[in-house]
């Protein structure tokens, strides 16, 4: 006989199952034997039928009883002892032992159970040991044990435990609790089989993902989109090439969607980039005809108005702009890809920003992406002619560096720091996109991601994850989450459904407590994806 069967004995002794059985007249079933405040049960039983308000000691032996209800014991308030074994029961509800405040000794050992609710075991507030032994559980709801601060011994032994995700919570709580826990031993997966549960450390389990979900659709296509704020509230700007505008969206809070805020005339536009100086907002409009445009709102309350043709002898094709910094100075810069213009540095000069330098004439550069090595200003720009090649901050002008080592036919580049290191995205239409890490004094080929129509490798820190998204043209777009533990891009999750068809650019917006990624399409609508955090171990 174990120690629980022995501790039993004990029990019914004191509460007085050893005195001679004498069934109360009318009082208990024909299946069960009854003493004074004791009875035992066998074969079929129905619960119901245990009328007596003043019994300590209830025990179920080999019954036929199928489950345990809300509420199944409220006409025994007074029950000190409850045993349950070797019955054929698979589950317990929510509340299946409510009234039962005076509990002390809850034994449910050698049954068929193989889930138990989380509130189940709700308001018993007296209870000091409890035996879920030898059932079939393979976890445990998170909070079973809530409320039952006057626990001293739990016994979860010969039970198939699952040692993943589910039981975090039970390893956590295990030594923070000021009781005797037996726990057994895992049951699965293959790699902790037989580990006592024990000795599991809970610091080597990943329970945390993520999930990005549909949320919205904005029509016609985009070629570029950009995130910014504006007197402390977020936006999000749209390149829409063939609706000849930079669209400005803004949150509705009483639809929960985004909304037209404002719209600028910008035909055959291919990037729209936002700049917040005080109350003042510039966006530069790259156009493939007419020329490129700086258009300007004084204040918030007025509406964006065209400021200044931008380098119209220079900016003859601009395939990408981006924003950055030198001395103090906002900048932009404007990758052309045309044979007779020339990538551009404009930096502010007064009202407006003019030309002050030209780089990488006559290359055809079709991707410009402003970073920051060493402590000093860096230009990555590739090419459809050459190498992708990085210009540093020097002297006042950008000066050639380097040109980056086994990387040719680069459509597009970008940039992201984790873990103290910088890394690069280079997108490939056909064959292998790329990671490289800096290695101090050139970037070094860490990783590569097979390419099918790709136009854009985009990384991304969505709340603490490190994101990056390799859009296709043939198939659906993938979605990477860096693992810092490998230093790699892991697969997470193909984007969609709805796919996105043709995507170019990639960007993400936290809009009250909520955050979103936008996907702009060459050959379909804007998609809005929801970013989701998902706790496995609930």
């Amino acid at each position: 006989m174990g120690g629980a069967g022995i501790l039993l004995l004990l029990l019914l002794a004191g509460l007085g199952v050893g005195e001679a059985w004498r069934p109360p007249k009318g009082k208990c079933p024909l299946s069960c034997s009854c003493s004074k405040d004791s009875a035992l049960c066998e074969g079929s039983v129905d619960l119901p039928e245990i009328l007596s308000p003043t019994l300590l000691s209830l025990s179920f032996v080999r019954t036929r009883i199928t489950q345990l209800k809300a509420g199944s014991f409220l006409r025994v308030p007074s029950l000190h002892l409850l045993l349950f074994t070797s019955n054929s029961f698979s589950v317990i509800e929510d509340d299946a032992f409510a009234g039962l405040s005076h509990l002390q000794y809850l034994f449910i050992e050698d049954n068929e159970i193989g889930s138990i609710s989380k509130n189940a075991l709700r308001g018993l507030r007296s209870l000091t040991h409890l035996s879920l032994a030898n059932n079939h559980l393979e976890t445990l709801p998170r909070f079973l044990f809530r409320g039952l601060e006057t626990l001293t011994h739990v016994d979860l032994r010969g039970n198939p435990f699952q040692c993943d995700c589910r039981v975090l919570w039970l390893l956590q709580w295990i030594p923070t609790v000021n009781a005797s826990v037996g726990t057994g031993a895992c049951a699965g997966p293959a790699a902790l089989a037989h580990m006592q549960l024990r000795h599991v450390d809970p610091k080597t389990f990943k329970c945390r993902a993520i999930e990005l979900s549909w949320f919205q659709t904005v029509g016609e296509s985009a070629l570029g989109v950009e995130a910014f704020s504006y007197q402390e509230e977020p936006y999000i700007v749209l390149a829409q090439p063939f609706a000849g505008r930079c669209l400005i969206l803004a949150w509705d809070y009483s639809l929960q969607r985004f909304r037209q805020e404002e719209e600028l005339s910008a035909p055959s536009v291919v990037s729209c980039k936002p700049l917040v100086l005080g109350p003042r907002l510039f966006v530069l409009a790259a156009r493939l005809w007419g020329g490129s445009q700086l258009w300007s709102r004084p204040g918030p309350d007025l509406r964006l108005a065209p400021l200044q043709a931008l380098a119209p002898l220079r900016l003859l094709r601009p395939n990408d702009a981006e924003l950055l910094w030198l001395d103090g100075q906002p900048c932009f810069v404007v990758a052309d890809a045309s044979k007779a213009g020339s990538t551009t540095l404009l930096c502010r000069d007064g009202p407006g920003f003019y030309p002050r330098q030209s780089l990488h004439a006559w290359h055809r550069d079709t991707d410009v992406e402003a970073l920051e090595l060493d402590g000093r200003p860096h230009l990555l720009l590739a090419s459809a002619s050459q190498r992708p090649v990085l210009f540093h901050w020097f002297g006042g002008r950008f000066e050639r560096r380097t040109d980056i080592p086994e990387a040719e036919d680069v459509y597009a580049t970008r940039h992201f720091q984790a873990g103290g290191d910088v890394f690069l995205c280079l997108t490939r239409y056909i064959g292998d996109s790329m990671v490289m890490r800096w290695d101090g004094s050139m970037f070094r080929l860490l990783q590569k991601l097979p390419s099918r129509g790709a136009h854009v490798f985009q990384p991304l820190l969505i709340a603490k994850d490190q994101l990056a998204i390799l859009g296709s043209d043939f198939a659906f777009s993938q979605v990477f989450r860096l693992e810092p533990d490998k230093g790699l891009l892991e697969p997470l999750q193909e984007l969609g459904p709805p796919a996105i068809v043709a995507p170019r650019a990639f960007a993400h917006i936290t809009m009250a407590g909520r955050r979103f990624l936008f996907a702009a399409c060459f050959k379909g609508p804007t998609q809005i994806y929801q970013h989701h955090e998902l706790d496995l171990s609930a």
